[in-house]
């Protein structure tokens, strides 16, 4: 019976004891549960309110949602009494071992959260990124996926896209196709000009403004060199690539300008 007394005995101290704290840190965990839940939601409201990408959106405020949660659970163990200085070292330990070994994974990670939220490109851009040239496929948030005129997919990891040079080609609306026209130095420039230039202007993808040109680009071994230069939507590029070379070769034949191709004058010596 007396043993039974220092038990209940022992009961009420502890719950004199632990108890307001133990009730307190139950009431801080709901107050800080319902606290992160509301402040998660703002951050969704506020990234949707700067059209940011939805997938990074939903990441975000996932990521931020557990994070602030483990703090608070770290936090409401400390007040219960529970000693967490081991534990804080323990997982700052394994956070760093992870953080090394996955070194790679978080660039591109931390690459692909820059893109999708300063948008140096969008899906259906044309773009040239390390050294490829492709049509934006998919933005994932490690990777990116571009189609190359070659119908190839191409997978860029964004940690390096992000860390160097971006050629965006459709974000003014417009794009210069570049091409040059060889002529024999016997024809006549300014024809082949008018020639050129005329089927610049009838070509039904190709602008008036910025206006087509045709200039004189370099005096070649073979040929006077003439820049070419239409100006097209994006996605018109190659369209208007092949037919104008297409359709210029064959008005600069009915035109009588000629298309010369390389030559070399051998001279024989008499011994």
């Amino acid at each position: 019976m007396e043993n039974y007394q220092n038990l209940i005995d022992k009961a009420l101290e502890l719950i004199l004891v632990y108890g307001p704290k133990l009730l307190l840190a139950i009431i801080v965990l709901i107050v800080g549960i319902w606290i992160i839940n509301r402040f998660t939601r703002m951050i969704r409201k506020l990234m949707t309110s700067k059209s940011v990408n939805v997938s990074l959106i939903g990441f975000v405020s996932s990521l931020a949602n557990l994070g602030l949660k483990a703090l608070l659970l770290i936090s409401v163990a400390g007040m219960v009494g529970i000693q967490t200085t081991s534990f804080i070292a323990v997982l700052g330990a394994a956070g760093l071992a992870v953080g090394l070994a996955l070194q790679g994974t978080l660039a591109n990670f931390a690459g692909g959260v820059m893109i999708l939220i300063f948008k140096p490109y969008q899906v259906g851009d044309l773009i040239k990124a390390q050294g490829h040239l492709g049509v934006v496929k998919e933005i994932h948030i490690f990777v990116t996926i571009l189609l190359s005129p070659e119908n190839k997919t191409i997978i860029i990891p964004n940690g390096a896209i992000s860390n160097g040079d971006i050629t965006n080609f459709v974000t003014e609306g417009k794009i210069r196709v570049d091409m040059t026209f060889g002529i024999s130095y016997e024809s006549n420039i300014k024809r082949a000009k008018e020639i050129l230039m005329k089927v610049m202007n009838e070509h039904p993808l190709v602008m008036k403004e910025p206006a087509p040109f045709v200039g004189v680009k370099e005096l070649a071994d073979s040929s006077v060199n003439l820049a070419v230069r239409p100006y097209t939507e994006p996605a018109n590029y190659w369209a208007v690539y092949f037919d104008v070379y297409e359709q210029g070769k064959i008005a600069l034949d009915q035109g009588g300008v000629t298309i010369p191709f390389p030559q070399v004058d051998v001279h024989m010596k008499q011994s």
